[in-house]
């Protein structure tokens, strides 16, 4: 008896609610930081614009990285696209002084929105707008300098196929910030959208999660809002199967042919990399690469002040070796923040 030992004491589960369909806007709202947005295009732009991506999608790659001591590849291909300025001024020279880095390691110079993307970012930049002026600023928000929320970067997915996916995960909040406002406009086929509440540690024995599906048709445009990146995890699974994408326009290069259904969905998430989180001023681990910035999602507090952290991330791309680098980050002794609220950590 005396090798007989108890098994030690397993972390404390959390309680799930069944999955939860949110199949309309007013649905979304309700349960979830988000809002959703139908027919946000025009037709014929939404049309192109899908045409224009699915063409350069033929060109993106799918990000590799190490994962417990093996590499791994994204199961869909992906691209980034930066604007002509940073949308606080008219200086073009950041894209030259950013250097954008990406799963740990430097990343060649990315693409500027191309014409079509361009228009398109007006029409959401206005909806996310008109959005955020009826919701609460919470501190640590970039509200600085009078700014309207601006799109000045984008990354691009192309999920082709029932099976193309990727896994729960929460945006880099590196060029974010804290609360960050991120719009996602998706085209082509119907693919559903899947968000899973993380429980405070401290809540896990009086609430219960839920995983919320949201399908998204196209010419959508999904707001994930303040708070979301820093409560929720979000995926795009597998599928069993899809509805086929029937374009109502023909591809410019093809006039004259009837348009071909399509099984991709092409998704475009517009972001705002804020001034006061230039890559000049992110910290490096001592792998001297820049750190990566992590909400605090199982130790979160009143929703409002939440806690983020810096963190090696070399170990993403070196040979999945990283070092022990990790910060606290406080917005005051970093110089970040804006004029409207008193920055703090």
């Amino acid at each position: 008896m005396s090798v007989l030992r108890q098994p030690p004491p397993s972390k404390p589960s959390v309680s799930q609610l069944p999955p939860l369909t949110l199949s309309n806007p007013s649905m979304v709202a309700q349960h979830t930081p988000c809002t959703m947005h139908l027919s946000v295009l025009p037709p014929e732009l939404a049309c192109k614009l899908f045409y224009t991506m699915v063409d350069l999608s033929q060109a993106w790659k799918r990000n590799k990285w190490w994962l417990f001591d093996r590499v791994v590849e994204s199961p869909h291909r992906t691209s980034f696209f930066v604007r002509k300025t940073n949308g606080v001024d008219d200086d073009e020279s950041w894209q030259e002084a950013a250097q954008y880095w990406y799963n740990g390691r430097a990343t060649d110079p990315p693409e500027v929105f191309p014409k079509l993307m361009e228009e398109a970012c007006e029409y959401v930049e206005k909806i996310v707008n008109d959005e955020m002026r009826k919701r609460e600023r919470l501190p640590l928000e970039w509200t600085g300098q009078g700014q309207s929320w601006h799109a000045n970067v984008a990354a691009s997915n192309c999920y082709e196929g029932a099976q193309e996916s990727v896994g729960f995960h929460s945006d880099q909040l590196t060029y974010l910030g804290p609360y960050p406002t991120i719009a996602s406009l998706s085209l082509g086929t119907t693919r559903v959208f899947r968000l899973r509440e993380v429980i405070p540690s401290d809540e896990i024995s009086t609430r219960r999660g839920r995983t919320f599906n949201i399908p998204l048709p196209h010419n959508s445009l999904t707001i994930m809002h303040a708070t979301t990146q820093e409560s929720f995890k979000h995926s795009i699974p597998p599928q069993p199967t899809l509805d086929m994408y029937r374009p109502l326009y023909p591809h410019p290069a093809k006039p004259s042919a009837l348009p071909e259904p399509s099984n991709c969905r092409i998704n475009i998430t517009f972001r705002f990399y804020r001034p006061d989180f230039n890559p000049k001023s992110i910290p490096r681990c001592k792998c001297g690469v820049p750190t990566i910035l992590r909400p605090d999602m199982k130790n979160r507090h009143d929703g409002k002040t939440d806690r983020y952290w810096w963190t090696c991330y070399a170990g993403a791309q070196n040979d999945g070796k990283g070092c022990d680098f990790w910060r606290v980050m406080d917005m005051r002794a970093e110089g970040r923040g804006t004029a409207t609220t008193e920055p703090g950590t």
